[in-house]
């Protein structure tokens, strides 16, 4: 095996999983962040003696997270302190509150009595949707880079199972009748940043998985796997280096050929892994002209998820709330919709509210609380405009929403520390396109073949991983796609 110079733009979990497969097979590895800790959005916020992870918050397919480890000749569990949550998270409606739990009996016994006549659905859901997963999870695991790619033997055999032409919404009605309860096996279709209604029927396959596979928790929080694969990473040889820009991919004959930083050194490879958010990189990493598939006009025309708006709050005491609660609109059809269309925010908003501290003894001092707050709204091609006014006013709406809907009747008054993040936020602050969360929207047209390459299809010796590419976003999806462009990378 030749060694190559692999240079890769962005710590985040995309760069991180390819960073140690890649230098575990003995390639010559350098990591090159622009923050000063590792991670991306899969860091660590900290703020006085609480932690909160940035951004995922749900561990799902985990099996992933230990074949990537495996990969790069580790174990995860030797790195990372992981636990099964049961219930997986608490969703709670206008009148009523589920709590789902891979005990299948005890899941069915739950719809039965919320949704009487709805629990002999569950069988059918967990038959078909298995189905559908052993069909397209092969799928995941290949590069699309050629459009003969889509004439693939995995592709073909799944393509029965893709559910063309309906919403992931209208495939629950195979299995449920009762709005709330397909609402409970769709609103998955966040992780896409998409509305149940628009999200492709064919992704029925991820609630099929957490009910199948469960949710984990990682002990510290979800950013101890970006620090643990940082750790590995060096294990094997690799160099990261943190509060160091790229200013620009150098580009020779169509190919990568070198870094340019933005201390003016210039550093060669033989491949450049890029895992800057997609839009950011295509505006900011090349020579103006170079990138014509992606020009700044055509970015704008692709379809994007939502934003999000984020509460961080550090309090003196731990509700004795679930782990992972999701208040669902009293209106959840027009509050996706408002978002959809760029109206709001919203009054009648959907809240989710991660109280890991209650399994989680390490975010915060004793009888404390690190609580993560996710509000969905529009992203920036919207015409809100996120001034101090409104963040303070929409902040104060959230808490009244999270104190009317939950037992966290006097959280305003034990607010100790706090941090905000607003769509503007994530554009200024995180270089994410539109500040757009969940990156390019998951649409027919925007999957497999038609969503950028792993293989970058503009610039030789170029790979990306993250969100923007194939297979999607999402950590289990971003592992994969890692996985997927060190392979590349290896066979060239």
């Amino acid at each position: 095996m030749n060694s190559k110079r692999i240079s890769i733009i962005g710590a985040g979990p995309g760069g991180l999983t390819a960073a140690m497969i890649l230098a575990n097979r003995g390639h010559k590895v350098t990591v090159f962040e622009q923050k000063d800790t590792v991670g991306g959005r899969n860091a660590a916020i900290r703020l006085g003696p609480y932690t909160f992870d940035i951004g995922p918050t749900f561990l799902m397919m985990t099996f992933i997270l230990r074949e990537v480890f495996q990969a790069a000749g580790r174990k995860a569990e030797d790195y990372l302190d992981i636990r099964a949550l049961d219930p997986m998270y608490q969703l709670s409606f206008k009148d009523k509150v589920l709590q789902p739990s891979t005990d299948r009996e005890r899941m069915k016994a739950q719809i039965e009595k919320l949704f009487p006549g709805n629990g002999a659905g569950l069988e059918k859901f967990h038959a078909v949707e298995k189905v559908r997963y052993d069909r397209m999870y092969p799928c995941l695991k290949k590069d699309y880079s050629s459009a003969t790619s889509m004439l693939s033997r995995p592709l073909l055999k799944a393509l029965p199972h893709l559910s063309l032409g309906r919403s992931l919404y209208d495939v629950l009605g195979d299995y449920f009748s009762a709005e709330d309860l397909r609402i409970s096996f769709t609103f998955q279709s966040k992780y896409l940043g998409m509305s149940p209604w628009q999200c492709p029927g064919a992704f029925g396959l991820i609630p099929y998985v957490e009910h199948a596979f469960g949710i984990d928790h990682v002990m510290g929080g979800l950013s101890m796997i970006s620090e643990a694969m940082a750790k590995v990473a060096r294990e094997h040889g690799a160099t990261i280096r943190l509060n160091t820009r790229v200013k620009q991919i150098q580009v020779k004959g169509g190919e990568a050929r070198s870094v340019l930083l933005a201390d003016g050194s210039s550093v060669e490879a033989d491949a450049v892994v890029i895992n800057a958010d997609f839009g950011h990189a295509m505006e900011t990493l090349f020579e103006p002209g170079i990138i014509r598939k992606y020009t700044p006009e055509k970015l704008r025309e692709k379809k994007y998820s939502c934003s999000t708006f984020m509460l961080y709050l550090g309090l003196d005491k731990l509700y004795d709330e679930a782990h992972h609660n999701v208040i669902f609109a009293d209106n959840y059809k027009a509050n996706i919709e408002d978002i959809a269309q760029g109206v709001g925010p919203s009054d009648d908003m959907s809240v989710y509210v991660r109280n890991a501290s209650i399994t989680d003894p390490t975010l915060a001092p004793t009888g404390h609380s690190a609580l993560y707050v996710l509000v969905p709204v529009a992203n920036t091609r919207s015409e809100i405009a996120w001034t101090p006014e409104l963040t303070r006013e929409y902040r104060n709406k959230v808490i009244a929403r999270i104190v009317a809907k939950t037992g966290m009747k006097d959280l305003a008054s034990h607010i100790l520390e706090e941090r905000v993040i607003t769509p503007r936020s994530w554009v200024d602050d995180f270089n994410l396109f539109l500040g757009a969360t969940f990156n390019l929207g998951h649409t027919l047209t925007q999957m497999l073949y038609f969503r950028p390459h792993n293989q970058f299809e503009e610039i030789g010796r170029v790979y990306l991983v993250g969100g923007g590419t194939h297979p999607g976003s999402g950590l289990p999806t971003i592992y994969e796609s890692a996985r997927i462009s060190a392979d590349l990378i290896e066979a060239h």
